[in-house]
């Protein structure tokens, strides 16, 4: 892949925040981003146990220059996440941060619509306060004519960036959706595999539905080639 070239994506000696850090798509992100020989990699995640993992996962991962720095931190506190960005001085954003379970959000509709909104408009607040260079949603294919509150939640999040990307021309606010990424932990594919172990049926939202898949490593490469 063209971003191999440990300077093409213009990584080299900058301070990266990635969060969700600790869930599926975003430790993965984390561990693709220490290939480059960027500065700084900031991590924030609101789990204590994910983010012990990661963490210490990426500790024995990273170049002896590049600093990891481990945040916990509820990305709806807005004055804690500004100070972060204030001292830190992040440059490129990565948010991963979101509830993806559509069940569970739709049995818990206000703590999905304020994790997965607020914090999206926060995070696009201090970027721009900021001046970071770069910033990047994570989204999903379930933001297209959503018909459950996970997808209009992270719709939103979209209609969020959207807006914050015409309030300035100097920073690049961006987005990348995905369909079913085998081995996340909002796939559907762990379901299908207990279904299957009891016996079955397979429960499937309509018999013509057609499902397509990616691995983790394959979306994460997706995302750092928007960056380009």
């Amino acid at each position: 892949l063209p971003y191999q070239n440990l300077d093409y994506l213009g990584f080299y000696d900058k301070s990266i925040c990635v969060t969700g850090a600790g869930g599926s798509i975003g430790s993965e992100l984390c561990r693709q981003i220490l290939k480059f020989k960027i500065k700084k990699l900031i991590l924030i995640d609101n789990s204590e146990p994910s983010l012990y993992e990661i963490n210490e996962e990426l500790i024995n991962l990273k170049d002896k220059g590049i600093e990891v720095v481990p945040i916990l931190c509820d990305l709806c506190d807005f004055n804690y996440l500004r100070k972060i960005f204030k001292l830190l001085k992040i440059e490129i954003v990565f948010h991963s941060a979101a509830y993806k379970h559509v069940p569970l959000v739709e049995s818990n509709p206000i703590a999905g619509i304020k994790n997965n909104i607020f914090s999206t408009k926060n995070i696009c607040t201090v970027s721009l306060e900021n001046k970071v260079k770069k910033v990047i949603l994570i989204s999903s294919d379930k933001a297209v004519r959503p018909t459950n509150i996970m997808g209009a939640s992270k719709r939103l999040s979209e209609l969020i960036f959207k807006s914050f990307s015409q309030k300035s021309e100097e920073i690049c606010f961006s987005m990348v959706r995905f369909g079913n990424v085998l081995g996340s932990s909002g796939s559907v594919v762990p379901l299908f595999q207990k279904q299957i172990e009891n016996g079955g049926p397979i429960k499937v939202t309509h018999p013509d539905i057609i499902r397509y898949f990616m691995t983790i490593n394959e979306a994460c490469g997706l995302v750092l080639e928007t960056i380009e």
